[in-house]
């Protein structure tokens, strides 16, 4: 049994945890996880405060083991979004984007450890870190934690789990996505989004900077527009919630009015491909590791298999060490 300083900390089986995914990570992937053994999570952007309260009930009543809950810290929100965690007695919480102190403390005084930090800091700090980005296998866990981290963060490997609440016809197209089947586009909402590379999104990417200016722009912001009523009418926010989420993405992304109005594209465009299985118009966040991957085993599957390979590969270290040790 491979046991961290995360798995002590959150009283996790193994050292995995499912990355927050809009429109996939809901209480079904987050309980089959956390049962699995894994960490689940809640993507939570995408939910109403209403629909983030029954998630963590629901999941709450599907696991007894312990699950996390993803929020934006840009959310006009966040703060109502931290009482609902710890109202839920939710033990994990982190956060896209870096939260501002009041919330720490919130989560802190409640007991609720924050976590999902980039490899690089294992060196600099004293916490457990959490290594995300393109691992799928035990191969990965055991290099994570070489590099010092103290377990593995999966998004592309548990949307592709029998598990996951993503349409077959949508997980089979990441199934057909070979190594060169993905492309970092900025045409969508003028940040960058790794996709899976489809004919939609190669139209968007031939308008290249065309599409931000002229006719082409304008007539981006007008179905923008329209995503963004779309959006409003989904979420439940109100209009000035969602000015206020505007202004607050203008002022710490410098984005122009019209690029912000941009960015209503995104919720709509996955939640087309998510929950509607439109792969002809809907957006398909990916890792380059869906190249990799061409199975959809169940979350217990996956992450039994993952370590049974961590642990082979421990096995044949040790092997190697007293081979090296003979010479």
């Amino acid at each position: 049994m491979i046991r961290t300083r995360l798995t002590e900390l959150l009283g996790l089986r193994y050292p995995v945890v499912q990355a927050a995914m809009g429109y996939v990570s809901g209480p079904r992937l987050a309980a089959a996880t956390s049962n699995a053994g894994g960490l689940g999570q809640i993507a939570s952007a995408t939910m109403s405060l209403a629909e983030l309260e029954g998630a963590i009930a629901e999941t709450a009543g599907r696991t007894s083991a312990p699950f996390g809950v993803n929020l934006r810290a840009d959310a006009p929100d966040a703060a109502e979004r931290v009482k609902l965690i710890i109202a839920g007695r939710v033990p994990v919480a982190s956060f896209a984007q870096a939260p501002r102190p009041e919330l720490i403390m919130a989560l802190r005084d409640a007991g609720v450890p924050t976590s999902l930090l980039i490899p690089q800091v294992a060196a600099a700090v004293d916490i457990p870190v959490i290594a995300a980005g393109g691992f799928f296998d035990g191969r990965g866990l055991l290099a994570a934690l070489a590099w010092g981290a103290a377990g593995i963060a999966m998004g592309t490997r548990f949307l592709l789990t029998s598990d996951s609440p993503v349409p077959d016809a949508v997980k089979q197209m990441y199934l057909k996505a070979g190594l060169a089947g993905t492309v970092v586009t900025s045409q969508v909402d003028g940040v960058p989004h790794r996709v899976l590379r489809t004919s939609m999104v190669d139209h968007l990417d031939s308008q290249g900077t065309r599409w931000l200016s002229g006719v082409r722009r304008a007539g981006g912001v007008v179905r923008s527009a329209r995503n963004a009523v779309a959006y409003r009418e989904m979420s439940g926010m109100g209009w000035r919630q969602m000015l206020g989420q505007g202004q607050a993405m203008r002022r710490e992304s410098g984005l122009t009015w019209g690029q912000v109005l941009m960015a209503a594209n995104t919720p709509v465009l996955l939640r087309a491909a998510m929950v509607d299985g439109r792969t002809d118009l809907g957006l398909m966040s990916s890792g380059q590791v869906a190249g990799l991957i061409d199975d959809l085993p169940s979350c217990a599957e996956l992450i039994e298999a993952i370590m049974r390979e961590a642990e082979a590969g421990l096995d044949a270290m040790a092997t190697l060490r007293s081979v090296a040790r003979d010479f």
